[in-house]
């Protein structure tokens, strides 16, 4: 049994102490004994890497150095499950397409995973089909890290924000020719209804393409995050609060009574709303959530265009 000790954590991988400096750069015959001296040294308390490595050991019960069958489902269960994920996949189709656009060049492929781990819906270059199915990075496979480790997909949805997993940043050994880019979408009523993820394997991906990398992922999550409040409030008018950052994908709709009767996980957060607003919804105006009178929203475009303050 792996006996690397810690504790939970949750802050940058840049904090991992000195002791375990080597992490992104060990081979597989070392990385059990990096894990293990990340974790005795109180990694976990300073980093979510290490922080998703105790989880693994601790409470999954895995091992970095033993080699891990993919968990697939069958094709029946397969088949329920997309069954059930059928309107966010469509949903979120164009966006995947248009993701995959600006990566596959680079030898990624694009997968929505359900808020279990387990990709539903993929993109990838054929060439490449072979070495990602070996790898799992398939659809039908659980990706949570009770299932694989740390990773991108599962790490995500453990912490649920998005998060870059690079190579030996990986618990299980096989998977350190990975490196992977989530970040967690959002249904309408502010639930973790999936991921988004980009992987790359083999080849080297550098910090700064990456960064760019993880920026498109989290872009591409909102966009989704965006038409599926598009879908489920299609009569109602649509306003980006004042004073939001646009990228946050704070969106508010209103009925024609002047009241919030929905709200995206970032609205929520922002104004600190909970529960069904469909069923109590919020007054929008100064004695509500406090939105001024001239703020109006209008049909938005499906990039979220046209949403914010403004007259008429």
């Amino acid at each position: 049994m792996f006996d690397g000790k810690g504790k939970g954590g949750n802050v940058g991988e840049q904090d991992l102490p000195r002791c375990e400096a080597t992490v992104t750069t060990q081979p597989k015959r070392d990385h059990e004994a990096t894990v293990a001296a990340a974790l005795s040294c109180g990694a976990a308390a300073r980093s979510l890497v290490a922080a998703s490595w105790s989880r693994s050991a601790m409470v999954h019960g895995l091992e970095p150095s033993r080699r891990v069958d993919p968990v697939r489902l069958t094709q029946a269960e397969f088949s329920i499950l997309l069954e059930r994920l059928g309107p966010l996949v469509v949903t979120a189709a164009p966006t995947l397409d248009r993701l995959f656009q600006s990566i596959g060049a680079l030898g990624g492929c694009v997968i929505l995973a359900s808020h279990e781990g387990i990709p539903v819906d993929r993109r990838g270059r054929p060439a490449h089909d072979r070495e990602f199915q070996e790898n799992g990075l398939w659809t039908g496979t659980n990706w949570s890290e009770a299932a694989a480790g740390t990773n991108g997909i599962g790490t995500a949805l453990a912490l649920g924000h998005p998060v870059t997993i690079h190579r030996d940043q990986h618990f299980l050994s096989a998977n350190i020719g990975l490196s992977c880019s989530s970040a967690p979408v959002f249904d309408a009523e502010g639930q973790l209804v999936a991921v988004l993820d980009v992987s790359t394997a083999g080849g080297e991906t550098g910090e700064a393409l990456a960064g760019l990398i993880a920026h498109a992922v989290g872009e591409a999550a909102r966009r989704i995050e965006s038409d599926l409040f598009h879908a489920a409030f299609p009569k109602a008018r649509l306003m980006m609060p004042p004073g939001v950052d646009r990228v946050q994908g704070a969106i508010l709709a209103v009925d024609r009574d002047e009241l919030v009767i929905g709200a995206t996980r970032a609205a929520r957060l922002h104004f600190g709303l909970k529960g069904d607003l469909g069923r109590k919804p919020v007054p929008a105006r100064p004695s509500g959530l406090g939105l001024p009178c001239h703020a109006r929203g209008g049909r938005a475009g499906r990039d979220g265009a046209g949403l914010g303050a403004g007259g008429g």
